[in-house]
C-alpha cells in the first residue's frame, strides 16, 4: 500500500505538538526556564532562522520551534533505519515494504551577545543562556522518546530511531538545538490506478 498524502504533514504537525507541551511542562517545574516560544510551526524545507526573541510581546515565551522534513526514503523491516536497496517498479504501484521519514527538530533561544559598550557577555549570562539550552536539549529528546510511539494508534505504537542532537548557534544573537529523529510510516493509502472512480 502507498503512504496517504497526509501522513507527513500530519505527523509534523502532532511533534510540534507534543514537543511545544513538553517545553510548556518543563517550564513549570524548572525555575526560571522558558517555555514553548510564540513562534511554532511546522516548515518547509530548511529552517530559516527568522526568530529567537520574544515575537509576542513581554509577556510571550522568546524563541523559535520548528519541525521540518530532511528526507524520505525506501526502507525495510530487517533494515530500518536504513534505506533500502530492493528494486522497485518491477510490478505496478509496489512501494517499498517501509517508508522512512527523518524529520528535524529546532528549538532556537536568544543568545547573549556583546553590550552596547563592546564588552563581551559576562560568566553569569553565559551560564544561564546554557542552563537553558542544557534543558531544552533534555527537554527535546524526552518529548519525542514518549509522544513518538503514540503517534500511530497501533498495539505496538510507531517505530523511530533517535539520531543526533546537536548545538547550533550562536550566531545573529540565537542559540539551540537541532535534534533528527528517522520514523517509519506505515502504507495505508492506495495507489492512483486503485482508486475506484465516481
Amino acid at each position: 500500500m502507498a503512504l496517504d498524502p497526509l501522513a507527513i504533514h500530519e505527523l509534523t504537525e502532532s511533534v510540534v505538538g507534543c514537543v511545544c507541551a513538553a517545553l510548556t511542562r518543563t517550564a513549570l517545574v524548572v525555575d526560571g526556564q522558558p517555555g514553548c516560544p510564540c513562534r511554532t510551526c511546522v516548515v518547509p524545507g530548511t529552517v530559516a532562522w527568522d526568530s529567537c526573541d520574544d515575537p509576542c510581546g513581554a509577556k510571550g515565551e522568546g524563541g523559535q520551534l520548528t519541525v521540518s522534513v530532511a528526507r524520505i526514503f525506501g526502507s525495510s523491516d530487517a533494515d530500518f533505519p536504513s534505506e533500502s536497496r530492493v528494486v522497485q517498479g518491477v510490478r505496478g504501484c509496489t512501494p517499498p515494504p517501509l517508508t522512512a521519514l527523518e524529520l528535524v527538530v529546532t528549538l532556537l533561544r536568544c543568545a547573549p551577545t556583546m553590550s552596547e559598550n563592546g564588552c563581551p557577555p559576562s560568566c553569569d549570562e553565559l551560564g544561564r543562556a546554557a542552563q537553558v539550552l542544557h534543558v531544552d536539549m533534555v527537554t527535546v529528546f524526552n518529548a519525542l522518546l514518549c509522544c513518538l510511539p503514540g503517534t500511530l494508534p497501533t498495539r505496538r505504537g510507531r517505530r523511530f530511531v533517535m539520531g543526533q542532537q546537536k548545538t547550533v548557534g550562536p550566531d545573529g544573537g540565537c542559540v539551540g538545538l537541532e535534534q533528527r529523529v528517522t520514523v517509519a510510516l506505515p502504507g495505508c493509502g492506495q495507489c492512483p490506478d486503485d482508486e475506484v472512480s465516481p
